[in-house]
């Protein structure tokens, strides 16, 4: 056989293993979603049935090194996780300690752009909106370790004129039973240690909590003439109940926390979530959709990895914690129904509807904002991800699947305007009548942009 004809039929059976593997990854999602559907129908048997034969797949035939295997290996192992205590009556438990969901949070904010475009978007919008002002208080749904606040601060220092007080007021859990130190606290010493480096005058709160919707206005120490700033990073998702739940406790928490964030009336709120659908009633709708989703979330970070591997020879930072923060969701998603399920992910014309009727007033974002955003995924841009602008909303874009959404809202105003105006006509007055207020400087600078960290 000559060269020709070898090579001829070396690229023959490398695409044969190729379309076996596509069509065994295509019969592994049929069994993963037929699983779904038997538990749904509470057959057990048949559930078992699928979810062995899943397994067969994935140990045989589906790699699971990467691609599609490696995501697919997570929603058997979470249906599995759901299966075994429908057999036996008991609930799954996904608990673990709040410190450890810090950790893997942060691990997800160094494996790529997902968290960094929702900090860089959200501090932006804070940074325009508090343009000229004193004094800023910023109040954080979720401090987590803090590791938003850092480029704002040094923003706010290179302020023309100097820069302004700042406060931040961090909400998180109570402490320990067990008395060990609250991270909270380490997390005020960092951000004070570095506002002292900068020399941008600047205290630090904790505000604790169970839940957010137990919080009320009092708590935040509110005064009077400070620029308020209200961020949520993930977050409101986690307030959205099943619709019986809603309509016996009211109000719902979704709908007391928005309630006293437009009590605060605060110059700006940025709200960054998932651009998902995972809130679905039926586990299979979930089920389906969370797939999706995840898969590309999936592809993202291998194609992450493999740029930084082409460009440095190291694989991409905070790997395996990365992968363990998406499981903790995609468990959540599959295995906990009513109370237990957290992960409401929710598209952004959802929430759109869900702010106006809480009185809230969105602030378009402009084409700065998308040019700021697209220099900052620039770094990125090798490996498929963008930023686009839809509805007066960025999302982060990987190709064409929208990952995460940065809305900037406000208190809405009194006004008598008629309903048919424009809201960019109400945000053009609003700006012109506030630029005089006691909390300005008559003579403001632009701001600056956030430095990427």
């Amino acid at each position: 056989m000559g060269r020709s004809a070898q090579g001829d039929a070396a690229t023959a059976e490398v695409a044969r293993k190729r379309q076996q593997q596509e069509d065994a990854a295509i019969l592994l999602v049929h069994l993963l979603i037929s699983c779904a559907n038997a538990i749904q129908a509470g057959d057990y048997a048949a559930a078992t049935s699928n979810l062995a034969a899943a397994r067969t797949a994935l140990a045989t035939t589906v790699s699971t090194a990467a691609g599609i295997g490696r995501v697919l290996s997570h929603f058997a192992a979470a249906l599995a996780q759901r299966l075994i205590p429908a057999q036996h009556g008991a609930a799954p438990n996904a608990a673990s300690s709040a410190a450890h969901a810090s950790e893997l949070y942060r691990q997800f904010y160094e494996a790529g752009p997902y968290l960094k475009f929702a900090h860089f978007t959200a501090n932006q919008a804070i940074l325009e909106a508090c343009d000229g002002c004193d004094r800023v208080h910023v109040i954080d749904l979720a401090i987590m370790q803090g590791v938003q606040w850092p480029s704002l601060i040094q923003a706010f220092s290179l302020r023309p004129g100097g820069p302004p007080a700042v406060r931040i007021t961090g909400i998180g859990p109570p402490p320990a039973a067990d008395g060990s130190r609250n991270e909270l606290q380490d997390v005020g010493v960092r951000l004070a240690e570095l506002a002292r480096a900068l020399n941008v005058p600047f205290s630090f709160n904790v505000v604790t909590a169970d839940s957010l919707d137990a919080l009320k206005p009092w708590m935040f120490q509110i005064v009077p003439g400070e620029a308020l700033a209200v961020n949520s990073v993930c977050q409101l998702h986690r307030l959205l109940v099943d619709q019986d739940a809603a309509s016996t406790s009211l109000p719902s928490p979704i709908d007391a926390v928005l309630g006293w964030v437009t009590a605060l009336q605060p110059r700006v709120f940025t709200v960054v979530e998932q651009e998902a659908d995972h809130n679905k009633p039926t586990l299979v709708e979930r089920f389906v959709n969370a797939l999706f989703y995840y898969a590309a979330v999936f592809d993202s970070m291998e194609a992450l990895s493999a740029q930084r591997l082409a460009l440095t020879g190291r694989p991409a930072a905070g790997g395996l914690g990365a992968e363990a923060y998406l499981q903790r969701e995609i468990f959540n998603i599959v295995c906990s129904e009513g109370s237990g399920r957290v992960e409401r992910h929710e598209p952004l014309v959802l929430w759109h509807a869900r702010f106006w009727r809480a009185g809230m007033w969105q602030m378009p974002v402009g084409p700065s904002a998308l040019g700021q955003a697209t220099a900052l995924l620039r770094t990125f841009s090798g490996a498929g991800f963008r930023a686009h602008e839809c509805g007066g909303c960025l999302s982060l874009m990987w190709h064409d699947q929208a990952l995460f959404t940065s809305s900037v809202w406000r208190a809405a105003p009194p006004t008598n305007t008629a309903a048919g105006d424009s809201i960019l006509d109400k945000q053009a007055d609003n700006g012109k009548s506030s630029s005089g207020s006691s909390d300005h400087h008559q003579a403001a600078a632009a701001p600056g942009g956030i430095a990427m960290k």
